[in-house]
């Protein structure tokens, strides 16, 4: 590999870290939009806005980690 392709790799890894960490949070706020105000429901909803919420968590916080442990792998590190 050359140098400036590996720049590019890192860069790329790196914007793809950042974009699941937004996606993540963005899941989030929609989750608590669906919670709390009348988005989807009358009222707003625990039982779709919850699961959200919860889910957007996640992969806001494991998804980097995957994606690090993935690529490790595929570098055969």
């Amino acid at each position: 590999m050359t140098p400036q392709h590996d720049d590019e790799i890192w860069r790329t890894r790196f914007i793809q870290i950042n974009m699941v960490r937004l996606g993540g949070t963005a899941i989030v706020f929609f989750g608590l939009a669906v919670w709390y105000t009348n988005l989807l429901v009358q009222g707003g909803t625990i039982l779709l806005g919850l699961p959200l919420a919860l889910g957007g968590l996640v992969v806001s916080f494991l998804g980097p980690k995957w994606l690090a442990r993935h690529w490790k792998r595929q570098d055969g590190r």
